[in-house]
C-alpha cells in the first residue's frame, strides 16, 4: 500500500533495515551488542569491531528465526525485548556434534590443548574439548546452541 509519513512504516519482510541490538542469555550475560557502551561494560568490548547497527533484509534468513521474526511489524525508534527459544536459535544441543578427530588428520604443527579453537579450510571454528595421545574431540555445536536468548532490539531505520 501507500507509505503514510514516518509513523506508518512498518518492517515488512524482503525490507532492508538496521537495528541495534543486545543478545543476552537468561543469566544476564551479553554474549554480543551492536552498541558500544554495552560491549564495554560488559566486558566483551573489541577494539576490532566497529559497534553500528546492523543492517539485514528482513525474513530473509540471514538471522536466526526468531530474531528474524520479531522485527517484521516493528516501526522506526521502537524497541522491545524478545525471548527466543533454541529451536528458533542456534538449535537444541546436538551430542553426535562432538567428533573425535586423530591427531593425524588434522595436520596441525602442535597438539591443540582443550579450550582452543581451532578452524577447518572452510574458516568455520570449532573448539576443542578433550585431547588425548590420539584423537583430538572437538565440539560442532555453537556455543549457543541449546540457550534461550534474550535479545534487545531498537530499529534504527529502514532503508
Amino acid at each position: 500500500g501507500n507509505r503514510t509519513g514516518e509513523n506508518g512504516v512498518v518492517v515488512k519482510a524482503g525490507d532492508t533495515i538496521r537495528v541495534d541490538y543486545t543478545g543476552k542469555l537468561e543469566n544476564g550475560t551479553v554474549f554480543d551488542t551492536s552498541r558500544e557502551d554495552v560491549a564495554k561494560q560488559a566486558d566483551i568490548y573489541n577494539a576490532n569491531r566497529a559497534y553500528e547497527p546492523l543492517t539485514f533484509v528482513a525474513g530473509a534468513g540471514q538471522m536466526i528465526k526468531g530474531f528474524d521474526d520479531a522485527v517484521i511489524g516493528m516501526k522506526v525508534g521502537e524497541e522491545k525485548t524478545i525471548t527466543i527459544p533454541p529451536e528458533e536459535a542456534y538449535g537444541e544441543y546436538n551430542e553426535s556434534n562432538v567428533l573425535a578427530i586423530p591427531l593425524e588428520e588434522l595436520n596441525m604443527s602442535k597438539t591443540p590443548e582443550v579450550g582452543d579453537t581451532i578452524g577447518d579450510i572452510y574458516g568455520r571454528q570449532f573448539k576443542v574439548v578433550a585431547v588425548n595421545n590420539t584423537h583430538v574431540t572437538i565440539d560442532l555445536n555453537s556455543e549457543l546452541a541449546g540457550k534461550t536468548l534474550i535479545f534487545d532490539i531498537k530499529l534504527d531505520s529502514i532503508e
